[in-house]
């Protein structure tokens, strides 16, 4: 296939069953499918959306072009579970069929009212001369996914003094009011997120922009969440073209923390903001919607996957994946994530380590484990994730002499993404036992550290699943296990 603007922006009606069901037969022959991480059946996709809790369910959306492993016409794919691990895909469920949306259905949030959830998302339009519109725009998913959306955009323009790139409202319910962050750009290119009001969901008042330093916000903020942690609010945010001198980074873009004082929506204030936090270390993870659940926790979920990369599923049709759900805490002012503990449901066959240098060999047909390992203070432990034939690795160092646990994806046998760096590094506190919490998933890890002080998070790719642990270390006070997941 030749993707360019006439393949990318095909309508959804002009491609046939039988090309659909051909991409789904390739995808799904694929040795890099996960087990238990969200991916498209067949695609792409990016941003997750509308994380939810409603009708008994969590519900979940997720950005998708379903034709091809490039950004194109995008629709959301719907998603529910009753445990936050295992999903039921519930089809497409906002499709660019409007005027408002015809180039494509962009990321948005949704919130549960009365016996609905309402939704918000930003409709992608282009002109014939392929100049940007960008609409705010709603829509009401009843208790049987059936959804309707409203006739009119809530959003039309941007406000005076910024761009048409404006999107990924977010939106929540406080004091008796609606309220909806937006990104932004100003008309001199720094990025913005503008705060706009409604009383009941259909016509907003913009109230201004939040009251952000210009030095975090780069050129354009995209996917801002507010969430509250201990009546805390947290500010989660992903500044394009942030300067790394205000924060070292390098992933093409970073995704981003704030930690707030206090926050005045009605006048678009925040008070002492703190200067941002990466979100992950590691290579992959963006475009992260965090909310407050109805059970008390506050939960995010990313998107693992990276804008103008080259991924080696592209080959096959497919891109990207989704997170395991997370469950976010404060502790002095640092942002913790951990999997939620429904994960811990995935556990089967457990390996106790005990303390010297190992080989374990698990189920060359599963692919997808996990395992938590203390690390003695003033030690090393260098860990390699390998196959059965032994033809490459994923390697994490960790030296607890100097507080640096360090991430290698260059001998996995299929590099991708080296323009942005080949490694990774999370530091702790030197000379402390370090805790490591790493979730593999055939070509997805997840590596938790000191309890998600810090979090590093990537695709790897080796030619066979993933079933050899080969431990390396120099204590014999080394204690941890591993657990295989049910296939």
């Amino acid at each position: 296939m030749i993707w360019n603007r006439q393949t990318r922006y095909t309508p959804y009606n002009e491609w046939s069953d039988s090309k659909v069901a051909d991409l789904k037969k390739q995808v799904q022959q694929s040795k890099w499918r996960m087990k238990h991480h969200i991916q498209p059946d067949s695609g792409l996709l990016n941003d997750p959306n509308g994380f939810s809790y409603f009708n008994g369910k969590w519900n979940l959306f997720y950005q998708v072009f379903p034709f091809g492993p490039v950004h194109g016409l995008k629709s959301w794919k719907h998603l529910t579970s009753k445990n936050l691990v295992d999903w039921e895909d519930e089809g497409l469920a906002i499709k660019p069929d409007t005027k408002y949306d015809s180039h494509g259905a962009y990321t948005g949030t949704a919130i549960p009212v009365n016996d609905k959830l309402f939704i918000m998302y930003t409709g992608n339009v282009r002109t014939k001369d392929w100049k940007r519109e960008s609409y705010q725009l709603g829509a009401w998913m009843n208790r049987d996914n059936q959804i309707e959306k409203l006739s009119k955009p809530l959003i039309v323009n941007a406000p005076e003094g910024y761009t048409t790139s404006i999107r990924d409202p977010y939106i929540i319910q406080k004091n008796g009011k609606y309220f909806a962050i937006v990104g932004g750009q100003t008309n001199d290119n720094n990025g913005a997120a503008l705060v706009y009001e409604s009383d009941g969901l259909e016509d907003w008042n913009f109230n201004g922009e939040l009251n952000l330093d210009g030095k975090i916000t780069g050129y354009m903020v995209e996917c801002p969440n507010l969430i509250f942690i201990d009546d805390k609010p947290v500010l989660i945010f992903c500044p394009q073209g942030l300067d790394k001198n205000e924060l070292n980074y390098q992933n093409i873009y970073p995704n981003v923390y704030s930690v707030l004082d206090g926050i005045d929506l009605k006048n678009a204030k925040v008070e002492n903001a703190s200067h941002p936090q990466l979100l992950d270390d590691g290579f992959d993870a963006y475009a992260t919607e965090a909310i407050n659940a109805p059970d008390g926790r506050a939960l995010a979920v990313s998107w693992i996957g990276l804008p103008e990369i080259d991924y080696p599923t592209d080959s096959e049709n497919w891109a990207h994946c989704l997170s395991l759900i997370k469950e976010l805490t404060m502790r002095d002012g640092h942002l913790y994530q951990n999997p939620v503990a429904e994960v811990k449901e995935l556990r089967t066959t457990e390996v106790n380590l005990d303390g010297e240098s190992e080989q374990i060999d698990l189920d060359r047909n599963n692919g997808s484990f996990e395992t938590e390992i203390t690390v003695p203070a003033n030690t090393t432990l260098n860990l390699k994730v390998a196959n059965a034939k032994d033809d490459g690795y994923l390697e994490f160092s960790i030296d607890t002499n100097k507080g640096e646990i360090k991430v290698d994806r260059s001998q996995t046998g299929n590099p991708f993404g080296e323009k942005f760096g080949r490694t990774r590094i999370s530091s702790v506190k030197a000379h402390k036992s370090v805790k490591i919490r790493l979730v593999i998933d055939v070509s997805v890890f997840e590596c938790y550290i000191d309890n998600g002080y810090s979090v590093m998070t990537g695709r790897f790719f080796l030619n066979d699943l993933p079933s050899v642990l080969k431990i390396e270390n120099n204590s014999s006070d080394l204690k941890g296990t591993v657990w295989e997941w049910r296939k």
